[in-house]
């Protein structure tokens, strides 16, 4: 993996871009926590795919949080980073938060996104299955919460790490202030911007992925999307969590080949 940095003239704003492996151009975005060490899903990606994964602004070495406001700020920000990629027809894939921001960019710019895989993707509220407040949570409640194997999500997630180690976990605090705070635009108190909606508008192939033990957005969302958005596919893989794309990177390799 290699990292460069776009400065985009719409704003100016720098964005950090990660790149790895070669083929078919892949832009992936990344989901509330933003892009893990040797992401496991970026490394799986890259041995079929010539992925770009941009971090939002708040994350990492991007920034420009501040003049993003709203939803459509993002979603614009987001077309705006994949036009000056200049990606030839990428597929689009975007993971929880940034499956959302994914779908909004296909239904405003539903004429130039093509195919769209969407892994556990945010953006909807059913009454009857309330999503929990990540905004809530404590570090250590994290891995339960993602993953459905919760001991090899803390390893993931610590990175080398220890969740007790009191310099670390101050450390962690930090990082993910920045990052729950650009993803608050989004998420909180609930994260619903109105996607619902807009669906409708995709006119891209789509492939939607989910864990089928997703404990945070539970997979009866997955069907949702897939009765809203019509050439969709949904596809539920065994014996994942919320970060299905981490904990079966070569699960979801295999469904978006299988698809695209």
């Amino acid at each position: 993996m290699k990292t460069k940095f776009l400065k985009l003239k719409s704003s100016g704003a720098r964005i950090q871009v990660v790149e790895a492996g070669k083929g078919k151009d892949l832009l992936f975005l990344h989901g509330a926590g933003g892009h893990l060490p040797n992401d496991p899903l970026v490394a799986a990606l890259a041995t079929r795919y010539r992925v770009v994964a941009p971090l939002l602004p708040g994350y990492g070495d991007s920034g420009g949080e501040d003049d993003l406001r709203d939803m459509l700020d993002v979603a614009l920000h987001a077309l705006d980073v994949l036009e000056a990629l200049k990606l030839r027809k990428p597929i689009v894939v975007g993971h929880s938060m940034g499956g959302m921001i994914a779908a909004e960019m296909a239904a405003i710019a539903h004429t130039e996104i093509e195919k769209l895989c969407l892994l556990a993707p945010a953006g909807l509220w059913l009454d009857d299955h309330p999503i929990a407040d990540i905004f809530s949570k404590l570090p250590y409640e994290l891995p339960g919460l993602l993953f459905h194997d919760a001991e090899a999500g803390q390893k993931l997630l610590a990175s080398g790490g220890n969740m007790e180690d009191p310099e670390f976990l101050k450390q962690f605090l930090v990082m993910n202030a920045r990052r729950l705070g650009m993803a608050g635009k989004m998420l909180f108190p609930i994260p619903d911007r109105g996607l619902a909606q807009r669906l409708h508008r995709i006119t891209a192939k789509t492939l939607i992925v989910w864990g089928r033990e997703d404990v945070l957005i539970p997979p009866v969302y997955g069907d949702a999307f897939k009765k809203a958005i019509s050439k969709s596919k949904f596809v539920r893989i065994a014996k994942a969590g919320h970060a299905v794309g981490q904990e079966k990177p070569a699960a979801v390799l295999r469904a978006i080949r299988n698809h695209f």
